[in-house]
């Protein structure tokens, strides 16, 4: 357990937190939420000891370990597998099939385990990296948009892995989806302060809507009252009979606490402008085949013709060709064989990660954008400014200081600025906050042109897909039907093979015979059972200590607001009685804490006694 005790933190003008506070309790799985440059990854950091707050204390256990994935890479070992085994904890060192269960799960083959790392692109080292803060298997888990650099089979199998994580984990991801499925908790930052509750998004921004709702009625009231008592000052202050009710209400007036107006936060709201199209097909590609090096095609034989304003989304592992095609369909890259015809009413507008090199380093944002469409005036492109969260000066920022992530958002707006019928989006939600990514999926939504885009944010493809273009088991293959449906007919068919380690031989019994799917799934049932019954006492015990260290610090307090009172009152035999109470009241917390840590030692050990058994099936 950790707990952050008066953070604030600000920079230059900025202020990201002031006087803020929160706990992270044994085993919960908690989403920070927040606008991007509102802090999250800044506390993330202030957590780790790489940044200090400009006042109060995060209070660290002694002993506790923390995980977090850093973007340096510095490796030392001759293969990826070796790499990875230096995360295990010391007492795990031998262990390389926990090693090889992670890898595999993020996308590592076989072959690739024994390759040198830096034979791999950089999205696959920061999987490694990521690999080996898992295996470590810290108490404290932090993890900063991990979905950025893994493609969706990754993604699938690191989220079943966080729901079984036995520690706790801090996440922070602008996939709502992906962070709904894992977290017990949720944790915004929210107009400078940090709030959590217990609970998935929806349930957090409900709640701060609500009180938010509250706390502007109560404003009004309070508002009300205050004229109220004014005028009947003003109307009454000069009649000496009054002159009792006027101080009475004078005391009173100064009493009342004035409510600030909240301060309106933009609601990015924004939609890509269209260009009428009339025609049967927007782009129709045959028998498209391409590949970067002769002894391997990337993409062979691929046809599909586009509808007007049909959505279709490009799915599958990294690495496999999703970026390549899109290319071919924007025009970018030349297809070896087949062609690609566009209706001449055809207008594109395309995104690409590496289209940034375009952008002119001594232009501001807002230039920029001014820039991409001949009728776009100064005020409509401090608009497109804001809602790529350019807001204000910033939107006077040079191109040459920007982040990647920032640079991304600009060509996001620059898209916005243009009329088009055809959009070709590669991974756009990446440098997105959870807001903003809801805000381009309502865009793309009512967009009335077509839509083709590489993503492996499961909410825009339930949401959007009409039809699926899949990247799987080596071929390339469009799915008549939307996201849900293939799930349905089958999927990934990755689900079993993706928890397990990677192995080439087929499970067998301990005497040679063949062990069939049923006869696993028995087997790992039995398990489970049995863990169940070993640990459910254990969490019903651990569950009643920590409701008790609750109700005695809510009681402790109170004990302290008394004692304040008593002192104030100069009541010398309250303030010992008192004492007594307080003293008494934190002796119970710490041996309760006592017990807790005993209880949790416990859990933790039985519990990876019963993974080791789990690993063992799975490698059978």
């Amino acid at each position: 357990m950790i707990s952050a005790e008066n953070l604030s933190k600000s920079y230059a003008r900025q202020t990201l937190f002031d006087d803020v506070g929160f706990k992270i309790n044994p085993r919960e799985r908690v989403g920070l939420v927040g606008r991007n440059g509102h802090g999250k990854t800044t506390l993330l950091r202030m957590i780790v000891g790489e940044e200090t707050p400009d006042a109060g204390q995060i209070v660290i256990p002694k002993g506790y370990r923390m995980g977090y994935v850093r973007q340096h890479l510095d490796f030392t070992e001759d293969t990826v597998l070796g790499e990875g085994m230096k995360g295990l904890p010391e007492t795990q060192k031998e262990q390389h099939w926990k090693v090889e269960k992670v890898l595999a799960g993020l996308g590592f083959s076989q072959q690739d385990m024994q390759r040198s790392p830096y034979e791999f692109s950089g999205g696959y080292q920061v999987r490694l990296n990521l690999a080996k803060v898992l295996v470590s298997e810290p108490d404290l888990l932090l993890l900063d948009e991990p979905t950025n650099y893994l493609d969706i089979t990754s993604i699938r199998w690191i989220e079943r892995f966080l729901i079984l994580w036995p520690h706790e984990l801090l996440l922070i991801t602008h996939d709502r989806t992906f962070m709904d499925r894992i977290v017990t908790h949720t944790m915004g930052i929210h107009r400078k302060k940090v709030r959590k509750i217990q609970g998935d998004t929806e349930k957090y921004y409900a709640q701060i809507a609500q009180d938010e709702e509250v706390y502007e009625k109560t404003r009004l009231n309070d508002e009300r009252k205050r004229k109220e008592v004014e005028a009947f000052i003003t109307q009454f202050r000069a009649k000496a009979r009054l002159v009792g009710l006027v101080q009475s209400r004078i005391r009173t007036l100064e009493k009342m606490e004035k409510k600030d107006k909240l301060e309106k936060i933009k609601t990015l709201d924004f939609s890509f402008r269209y260009e009428p199209f009339v025609g049967k097909y927007v782009l129709s590609a045959q028998d498209l085949s391409f590949s970067y090096d002769p002894s391997a095609e990337l993409i062979k034989d691929f046809t599909i013709t586009l509808r007007p304003g049909e959505k279709v989304c490009i799915i599958g592992p990294n690495g496999k060709g999703k970026t390549t095609l899109l290319k071919l369909l924007a025009g970018s890259l030349i297809p070896r064989t087949g062609e690609i015809a566009r209706n001449p009413k055809t207008v594109p507008g395309v995104f690409e990660q590496t289209n940034v090199s375009s952008l002119v380093g001594t232009r501001t944002v807002e230039e920029e954008i001014i820039m991409s469409y001949g009728d776009i005036d100064r005020q409509k492109a401090r608009d497109i400014c804001g809602a790529m969260m350019f807001e204000g000066d910033y939107a006077l920022k040079k191109i040459e200081v920007l982040s990647g992530g920032e640079k991304s958002r600009v060509m996001l707006g620059k898209l916005l600025a243009t009329p088009v019928n055809l959009l070709l989006l590669d991974e756009p939600t990446n440098h997105l906050d959870m807001e903003s990514s809801d805000a381009l999926l309502a865009a793309l939504d009512s967009f009335e042109g077509a839509v083709v885009m590489v993503t492996h944010n499961e909410m825009f493809l339930h949401a959007l897909a009409e039809r699926l273009i899949i990247f799987k088991n080596g071929s390339i293959e469009v799915f008549e039907g939307g996201y849900q449906r293939f799930l349905e007919k089958g999927g990934w068919g990755d689900e079993e093979e993706t928890l397990a380690p990677a192995k080439k031989a087929k499970p067998e019994r301990e005497n040679g015979e063949k062990l069939d799917k049923k006869e696993l799934r028995k087997r790992r049932a039995g398990i489970i059972t049995e863990r169940s019954r070993a640990l459910g006492p254990l969490e019903k015990d651990i569950s009643r200590v920590e409701n008790g260290i609750d109700a005695r610090e809510k009681k402790l307090k109170m004990l302290h607001a008394a004692m304040q009172e008593a002192t104030l009152a100069r009541d010398g035999k309250r303030i010992s009685g008192i004492s007594m109470e307080i003293h008494a009241c934190e002796q119970e917390i710490e041996s309760l804490f006592a017990d807790l840590e005993a209880l949790t030692h416990e859990f933790d050990r039985i519990n990876a006694e019963f993974e080791e058994r789990m690993s063992v099936i799975e490698q059978i």
